[in-house]
């Protein structure tokens, strides 16, 4: 991905030494980096509280109209870090609950954001790993990337990340996935839902970049508005109340400077202001 604007989260400290990586493109995608190879990529709580603090910085910035989530290294998020589960080991009961509740925050704010999100997975998504990827708007993963709900293994429930993945593959998924901890590979991830994309390990950059400036070729206004449509329609339902809310929406759409642009350059077949 291009990295044409750098906005990193600490100035201080050398990019290869940061835990987290944050840039904005010129186009407007805000571009968030997991940058611990080392260790697969796992979480501890100092990169949840990072991660967290980067979703709300990107979700707040009005240069950023797509925020991506991606990994450097090998695996894309191995779950849990090993020295941050050693220290939950010796954790009273509600410090086991704050630390989960941080874990749950970043979840939601993942899954709540106002923009649109895409993951990028070129590698292993284990336990929470798979969380980050269910949380995600889109996902494009690579044919090499494998997935596990491992947390049985370890006499533990996929707890904070279940409403996402359950939404994300299904309950019926669920049922089995949760109890077996078997891994999965990436056609098997996008039979069920959990990935959109699977492409070549070695064309997972530029089908990423191709899909990224599609995006933002799209009205700024206008992708959040599509966003946010979804989760109203779902929340609704059928019936009179969701026929009214999509009219008015469309028609507030229609009556937005926006709006008028957009298909103003349609008919005279140029390109709308926000391309220029």
């Amino acid at each position: 991905m291009s990295n044409e604007t750098k906005t990193p989260t600490n100035e201080t400290q050398p990019a290869a030494e940061k835990p987290l990586l944050l840039e904005v493109t010129e186009a407007g995608a805000g571009i968030i980096t997991l940058n611990r190879p080392e260790v697969h990529n796992a979480f501890d709580d100092n990169l949840i509280s990072d991660l967290t603090d980067a979703l709300k910085q990107v979700d707040e910035d009005p240069r950023v109209r797509l925020i991506v989530l991606r990994s450097n290294g090998k695996s894309f998020s191995a779950g849990a870090d090993l020295n941050w589960m050693r220290r939950m080991a010796d954790y009273s009961w509600d410090e086991n609950y704050q630390d989960s509740l941080a874990l749950a925050t970043l979840m939601q704010s993942l899954h709540t954001s106002y923009k649109p999100t895409l993951g990028i997975v070129q590698g292993a998504a284990f336990g929470g790993g798979v969380g980050l990827v269910a949380c995600c708007d889109m996902v494009i993963a690579s044919e090499k990337a494998l997935f596990s709900l491992s947390e049985v293994k370890l006499g533990l429930i996929p707890s904070v990340i279940s409403p996402y993945v359950i939404e994300a593959i299904g309950k019926r998924q669920a049922n089995r996935y949760f109890v077996t901890a078997e891994r999965f590979d990436a056609q098997r991830a996008h039979q069920m839902g959990l990935v959109h994309e699977v492409v070549a390990a070695d064309e997972l950059e530029n089908y990423a970049n191709d899909f990224i400036k599609n995006i933002l070729s799209n009205g700024p206004e206008a992708i959040k508005a599509a966003k946010l449509l979804i989760e109203v329609v779902t929340e609704l339902g059928m019936g009179e109340e969701l026929i009214r809310e999509t009219a008015q929406r469309i028609a507030d759409i229609r009556a937005s400077a926006e709006g008028r642009e957009g298909v103003t350059a349609f008919l005279e077949k140029r390109k709308p202001n926000w391309l220029k």
